[in-house]
């Protein structure tokens, strides 16, 4: 067991699905009560995910937000109020090379651009749930040529989770520097601008918020989180993230389905000894 030497936080940066949030995608009681603690000890706590900001929308009153809400994996800042404070658009070229490399890998795509979910076919695989979870229905479309100029995150999708991490990889060998390709879910790659990672994410908060990088803690439980672990000064894995994402992090905690990030939250922000030790809740 190695010692992790914990710093300062001053802020908390979570992802939402998979780790704020149960699988029903509900906030339990006890994670709102994490927040509220870390706010009456003056830590600062902000949120991040592949959602659309109206998709993160319900979260902001029951968690009393104050802070620039990350949407699209940082494709999207806005304000609490949805105001947009910066928004990254793919160019329209890279745009639609990564259209074609998705679908001919024979993956569903969507698009999101501005306010609006665009996808082919209503009845795809997830679609139903990802409406239920973000409580708007998408637009259907015959094909995506008006929005490749406008295309703020382009999700691949599909059951096949070993066909979507290769996926990943053909998207960025493809498109290297030009995009940031992440499985944001087993079953989805998302592709954004290549500032719009969570990685950035740390960055644009600590600049918004006068925060250094070194008082950032983060958690999360996916591939596309590991990003925003390398940045901050304090990262966690969710108990239900892979044993590759729990290796890239400081601690682990338990997963989403046992109250992993209230668990977490409790133990090694609010109650945090000046050395901690790395280790699984």
């Amino acid at each position: 067991m190695t010692e992790l030497r914990a710093s300062k936080i001053s802020l908390v940066l979570a992802d939402v699905d998979g780790t704020l949030v149960t699988e029903d995608k509900v906030l339990t009681q006890r994670a709102g009560a994490a927040v509220k603690a870390l706010k009456t000890a003056g830590i600062a706590f902000a949120i991040t995910s592949g959602r659309p900001p109206r998709g993160m929308a319900m979260l902001i009153d029951p968690l009393g937000l104050r802070t620039p809400v990350a949407a699209f994996n940082g494709g999207v800042f806005v304000t609490p109020d949805m105001s947009v404070i910066e928004e990254r658009v793919l160019p329209a070229d890279v745009a639609r090379r990564a259209v074609e490399t998705i679908s001919g890998n024979r993956m569903d795509v969507w698009i999101y651009s501005g306010r609006d979910w665009l996808v082919r076919d209503p009845q795809a695989p997830h679609v139903a749930r990802e409406q239920w979870t973000v409580k708007f229905a998408p637009t259907v479309v015959g094909d995506f040529a008006a929005v490749m100029a406008s295309a703020v995150k382009i999700v691949g999708v599909s059951d096949d989770h070993d066909l979507v991490a290769r996926c990943e990889q053909e998207v960025q060998a493809a498109l290297g520097a030009a995009v940031s390709a992440a499985r944001s879910q087993p079953y989805y790659l998302d592709v954004t601008h290549p500032d719009a990672n969570k990685g950035a994410v740390v960055a644009m908060l600590s600049k918004l918020l006068s925060i250094p990088d070194a008082e950032i803690a983060t958690i999360g439980d996916m591939p596309n989180d590991v990003l925003m672990f390398q940045k901050s000064g304090l990262s966690i894995a969710m108990g239900n993230a892979s044993p590759q994402v729990q290796a890239q992090a400081d601690l682990v905690t338990t997963s989403n389905s046992d109250e992993g990030f209230a668990s977490a939250m409790e133990r090694f922000i609010l109650d945090r000894p000046s050395v901690v030790s790395r280790a699984t809740l």
